[in-house]
């Protein structure tokens, strides 16, 4: 296998303009970037992993604890899996997947795949308040950035990507109320979910910008489930006979109000308008389709990535990306 010192001499620059090429090609002139390029793939030259990310701090692997949700259908993790994958490899890195216990119980494992140099660096998310990984690995100086934020603390602990659930649930309620509707509810989860109270926030905001009711027309569900989203659809229409449209939390909530609405033999996006979050495979596949925000996974990882590998340094605790949601409308909310 080539040597660094052998590419240098085949590119007919020093040592240090390849390592800039392989850790920051921000620094080199197109041309010779270029030019090491070639002679960096003429040669076959493969980086020691251990021996580059020593050297230069680099983030080389990154390690990605799957999360686990009781008593939850997440449905787009596989896109996000996927999406952050893709983003690593178009950088030349890789995503190590692994499972902790949650909280302090899951520590040794962090420390274990650092220790043992099978990650430099992390992407975190399911994080919570007083997160004890956002302490252990500032203490470890080792790079990380979470996605999604840190609810109920007043700074965040660390660096962060998210999606603006806020303005996600505006947006819908916005869409509805374009399409005639006005008494437009909200499902949501427990109070003490941070994400729930984000994109409620959002709802309320939006209808009372639009001169629309909000009283006794936000149902909270015990768990992101199809038969709890059918609850609470049956106790708003019960309390609400005039209701005319759902602004979900989540596709799973929204299916619920679906097969309650269809229970009642109430039509979809005729009756009563249903939208919900995350456009997730189901969201097309059911009669009529469902109307979603749709979460940008391909641009989330690709900020993830590149702020948790920037080659100036490792991410500030203040550096942050909100990202806007798609809304995806189908038949749910705009028949025809």
């Amino acid at each position: 296998m080539a040597t660094l010192k052998q590419v240098a001499a085949h590119a007919e620059v020093s040592v240090q303009t390849v390592s800039n090429a392989l850790n920051a090609p921000h620094r080199l002139r197109p041309d010779t970037l270029e030019r090491v390029n070639r002679s960096i793939e003429l040669l076959n030259y493969r980086p020691n992993r251990n021996a580059r990310s020593l050297r230069t701090s680099a983030v080389e692997l990154i390690g990605y604890c799957v999360p686990n949700w009781p008593n939850q259908t997440h449905l787009v993790m596989d896109q996000f899996l996927h999406a952050l994958c893709a983003a690593a490899e178009r950088t030349g890195r890789h995503i190590l997947l692994f499972t902790a216990p949650p909280g302090v119980d899951g520590m040794p494992v962090y420390d274990d795949l650092h220790a043992r140099r099978l990650v430099d660096g992390f992407v975190l998310s399911q994080t919570e308040t007083h997160d004890p990984r956002h302490g252990w690995l500032k203490e470890q100086k080792i790079p990380f950035i979470s996605f999604g934020r840190v609810w109920k603390e007043t700074t965040q602990p660390g660096p962060w990507v998210d999606v603006d659930g806020a303005a996600g649930s505006a947006m819908a309620v916005r869409h509805l109320h374009e399409a005639g509707r006005r008494r437009i509810a909200f499902l949501s989860w427990p109070k003490s979910s941070g994400l729930a109270e984000d994109r409620l926030g959002g709802w309320r905001t939006a209808c009372k910008e639009l001169g629309l009711p909000t009283s006794g027309l936000a149902v909270r569900c015990r768990e992101d489930g199809i038969a709890e989203g059918a609850r609470a659809t049956a106790e708003l229409l019960d309390a609400d006979p005039f209701l005319d449209g759902i602004v979900a939390l989540s596709d799973i909530l929204a299916l619920g109000a679906l097969r309650e609405l269809g229970r009642r033999g109430l039509t979809p996006g005729v009756d009563v308008a249903v939208t919900g979050f995350d456009d997730s495979p189901l969201a097309d596949v059911v009669s009529p389709g469902l109307t979603s925000l749709r979460q940008p996974m391909d641009d989330i990882a690709a900020e993830l990535i590149s702020i948790l590998t920037d080659p100036d340094g490792p991410p500030d605790a203040s550096t942050e990306r909100l990202l806007h949601p798609e809304l995806v409308i189908r038949g749910s909310s705009a028949p025809g």
